[in-house]
């Protein structure tokens, strides 16, 4: 079994991998590790939750040489901010006996102080490519000397419509740059990207997504609806020794703050929520306290909860069933790191049923099912989204299927009938010079 020792790691990587009680590196950074060194493009597509992190910063850290330049020579892009802190803080514990200047920079925040961050001298750059192409744009920023590019989560990024910025950024780098690519997935959208812009690319594949992981035991509840949901989530989180750390999963931004309050009176003080519509210093907050134990539930949606790092989850309980199966790989990602044992949970409706099967399909396997606790109470209590849709039937405005218009009542009048056909100083012009003039002399081409 390969060690970290038999990488040829510098000493002070040696040192911060032991403060880590790091030893042995996964299959991803075991396979990614030699071709990053040797300065090839590289795609490695792998699961969330496999060490990708460090596949990429353990080699471009060992050749990274000590410089006083100002301008960043690597550059990482993720998808969110709450991504960039955690690739900060990652290549700062790793660099924690090392040189190195490493900067975080995202939106939300003002644009001018990240540049006078930025004037001040960076080595490793991590941004959202949003931030990135308005700090080049507003010359806050010369990624002239940028020779490694890092993309990790690039499925995310072009999901959330990142792909112009992308199209853009690559434009302004030097041509003669290492690009390392990381996505959970393959699509048609990746690999056009890697085929216009990369140059005979290694691929790598460990875990990929729809693959089971051994280390998160799965079950299933069936559940008919959101208050029957909160009710045995409610039931399930009074049992604090078995669910230690809990990161919930919802569909979206309305159902997370429902959900909070109906959980609140119940589990108030342990309880924290992130979204998108939440402030960054909010989410940051909310990260941090359920990182470090503070708040021991956190109620996340999919895009703030793609990629991240979370300490120990014991549980990741799937409140709604994602509409994408691979989404539903990505949230149970989040526990079982490691090679740490974790459980998934999914609460599954009737409607929910196929978004179900079709997750099953993709890992080839059958969620087993768990018999819904008697001490929770059904509820027959539906919140809007569940409620069917009236149709009116006798609605003033509606237009019958059968109705056709007619002719108009009256012809136009001879004058109203005559085509428009400009001014009659433009057809003068036109006949005198063939081409019409235009302002300052130009004649068109």
């Amino acid at each position: 079994m390969t060690r970290f020792e038999d990488l040829n790691l510098s000493k002070q990587l040696n040192n911060a991998l032991a403060d880590l009680s790091f030893d042995t590196p996964t299959p991803i950074q075991s396979e990614a590790f030699p071709v990053v060194l040797s300065g090839k493009d590289l795609v490695g597509i792998a699961q969330t939750g496999t060490g990708k992190t460090f596949a990429y910063l353990l080699p471009l850290l060992r050749d990274l040489k000590f410089s006083k330049q100002v301008n960043p020579r690597i550059l990482i892009l993720v998808p969110t901010r709450e991504l960039v802190l955690q690739v900060v803080e990652q290549a700062q514990l790793l660099t924690e006996y090392m040189s190195v200047r490493i900067l975080g920079v995202y939106g939300g925040t003002n644009i001018n102080t990240q540049g006078q961050e930025v004037a001040q001298g960076v080595d490793i750059l991590v941004a959202t490519p949003g931030r990135l192409y308005d700090l080049a744009l507003n010359r806050l920023l010369q990624l002239k000397s940028i020779n490694k590019l890092v993309i990790d989560e690039v499925d995310v990024m072009l999901d959330q419509g990142f792909r112009f910025q992308l199209q853009n950024i690559f434009e302004l780098l030097p041509e003669r740059r290492q690009n390392i690519m990381f996505s959970a997935t393959m699509t048609e959208e990746v690999d056009e990207l890697i085929t216009d812009y990369f140059t005979n690319a290694a691929k790598i594949s460990i875990a990929l997504s729809g693959t089971r992981l051994d280390s998160i035991t799965q079950l299933a509840y069936p559940a008919q609806n959101f208050h029957t949901k909160a009710n045995l989530l409610s039931f399930l989180l009074s049992d604090k020794q078995v669910y230690k750390k809990v990161l919930v999963f919802v569909a979206s931004k309305k159902i997370a703050d429902r959900l909070h309050e109906t959980l609140l009176p119940r589990h108030g003080s342990e309880l924290a929520i992130i979204h998108s519509n939440k402030s960054q210093n909010f989410r940051i907050r909310a990260i941090e306290d359920f990182d470090d134990g503070r708040h021991r539930i956190l109620l996340a949606t999919d895009v703030i909860g793609r990629g991240l790092d979370f300490d120990q989850v014991s549980h990741v309980i799937n409140f709604d069933v994602p509409s994408y199966p691979e989404n539903y790989m990505h949230r149970i990602g989040r526990t079982g790191r490691a090679e740490q044992q974790g459980t998934s949970i999914l609460f599954f409706s009737p409607k929910e049923s196929e978004e179900k099967e079709a997750i099953e399909a993709l890992m080839d396997y059958k969620i087993p099912l768990k018999d819904f606790p008697s001490q929770v109470e059904i509820s027959n209590t539906l919140i809007p989204e569940e409620r069917p849709k009236d149709k009116e039937i006798n609605s003033a405005h509606k237009v019958s299927k059968t109705y056709t218009p007619g002719p108009a009542f009256h012809e136009k009048k001879e004058k109203n009938q005559k085509e428009n056909q400009g001014g009659s100083y433009r057809r003068e012009m036109a006949k005198k010079y063939k081409k019409p003039r235009t302002k300052g002399g130009k004649r068109r081409k």
